[in-house]
């Protein structure tokens, strides 16, 4: 009989216990992947990539116990040598190889050159091969920026008092309405992939005042454009006893603060291999959307065509002005007409043809979608009855309401698009581990 009383401690080591000096000297032993092999001829470099990083060994004829022969790219090792100070060496430390034992082997040669610093190959060769292309060091840097945006919304709001929630991502209707549904048959019942967690995050204001998500979200948009995913992550949270939409916007701003700060604290290695510059947080400015609109058409000489939305090329151009005006890479856009929001966006009371709702711009592009819900019973039907809705589908919801809400609102974060903008990257499928368009259905 064997009792489990925790965590094994591993005996090989990290990459931050191979830099502590007093090991210097000492035999050690590390496990990881060939992610390059330098023969140069009596002398070898295998570089090891491990999950905090590389690892450079030497290998050298005649005091390794192993052929060389016997690995190539991609096999998975454990080598055991003396640990020496290199300031050529990724971490300033190397490995002179004592010997090597193979954990695995590849059966085929890798189909990208991963080992490159950057993959000279297509978008599409990249996504085909995608578990293969995430290997190299900077596609993979991506992700852990990501991770960080996604640790700093959790940590802050947790440190705000929301509480975490889980939504199904199944249901009987749209969040959003319109058309843009995935439809599906549920047990020879209609139902639809959500949109977001809307309406559930909603209800859940009235148990727990505060709540977030971090989930998938269903568009069946016939898009194909650089900026737009058929499956994306969205961060979501939604807030009780709010003033008005500007405590949605203010909260916002401090997750932004926060994960900026975690950035620079614990992910510099990923900042310093992307060549990120991060933005200006410290204030972020809203505009109005008819007030901002009247401005870019002004300065840049652009017609305004469409009055209740913004166009792709304007929202760049606000974006534009917002960096010219007021140094700020963020701009939120505020009071977007009635017509173009969904059916629970409160209305300004002052003119309903407008919501308190707003969009967040990051250089020139909409990451966020937030505002005020109407939290009051009688509106919500007036809303339904005036947009030729009915209440099939949201008698949970409605019901919700009628037992009593409090002033609440929130918004919904694209992760891929964030993390797109961050980094600079010109295409949302740069910064999606497994993009779902209008073609991509694999891997």
């Amino acid at each position: 009989m064997e009792f489990l009383t925790g965590v094994k401690e591993e005996q090989t080591l990290s990459l931050a216990q191979l830099k502590e000096p007093e090991r210097l000297g000492q035999t050690v032993q590390v496990q990881g992947a060939v992610h390059a092999l330098r023969d140069m001829g009596n002398v070898a470099f295998v570089v090891l990539r491990r999950r905090d990083g590389l690892v450079q060994c030497v290998y050298e004829e005649g005091v390794t116990k192993f052929n060389l022969k016997d690995i190539r790219e991609a096999a998975t090792v454990e080598v055991t040598g003396k640990l020496e100070a290199s300031e050529k060496a990724p971490g300033g430390v190397e490995i002179r190889l004592l010997d090597v034992r193979v954990l695995s082997m590849p059966e085929a040669p890798l189909p990208l050159a991963i080992s490159k610093w950057k993959l000279n190959t297509s978008l599409e060769a990249r996504l085909n091969y995608r578990s293969i292309s995430l290997r190299n060091i900077r596609e993979r840097a991506k992700f852990k920026v990501q991770e960080g945006l996604v640790r700093g919304f959790r940590e802050f709001l947790y440190q705000q008092g929301f509480t975490e929630i889980h939504t199904p991502k199944i249901g009987a209707k749209g969040a959003e309405g319109g058309s843009n549904l995935f439809r599906l048959d549920y047990f020879h019942r209609p139902a639809v992939l959500e949109q977001s967690p809307q309406l559930y995050k909603q209800m859940m204001v009235g148990v727990f005042d505060r709540v977030f998500e971090t989930g998938p979200v269903f568009r069946a948009e016939k898009h194909n454009t650089k900026r737009h995913l058929n499956e994306y992550t969205s961060l979501d949270f939604e807030m009780g006893y709010i003033e008005g939409f500007e405590d949605v916007m203010a909260m916002e701003t401090g997750f932004l603060q926060y994960a900026i700060e975690l950035l620079k604290k614990d992910y510099a290695k990923e900042l310093s291999i992307l060549d990120v510059s991060l933005p200006e947080v410290s204030r972020i400015p809203a505009i109005r959307f008819d007030e901002a609109k009247e401005k870019v058409a002004e300065k840049y000489q652009r017609k305004i065509r469409n009055p209740f939305d913004l166009e792709p090329e304007e929202e760049q151009l606000i974006g534009r002005y917002a960096k010219e005006e007021w140094g700020a890479d963020f701009v939120f856009v505020t009071h977007y007409p009635s017509k173009k929001r969904p059916f629970y966006a409160m209305d300004d009371p002052e003119d309903e043809r407008y919501t308190l709702s707003f969009d967040l711009l990051f250089r020139g592009l909409e990451v966020t979608t937030g505002g005020q819900r109407i939290h009051d019973y009688q509106m919500l039907l007036e809303k339904l009855e005036k947009r030729g809705m009915t209440e099939e589908g949201l008698e949970t919801y409605l019901d919700t309401f009628k037992h009593g809400m409090p002033p609440h609102g929130g918004l919904g974060i694209g992760m891929e698009r964030l993390t797109m903008q961050l980094l600079g990257e010109e295409n949302v499928r740069e910064t999606t581990l497994f993009p779902r368009d209008l073609s991509r259905l694999v891997p």
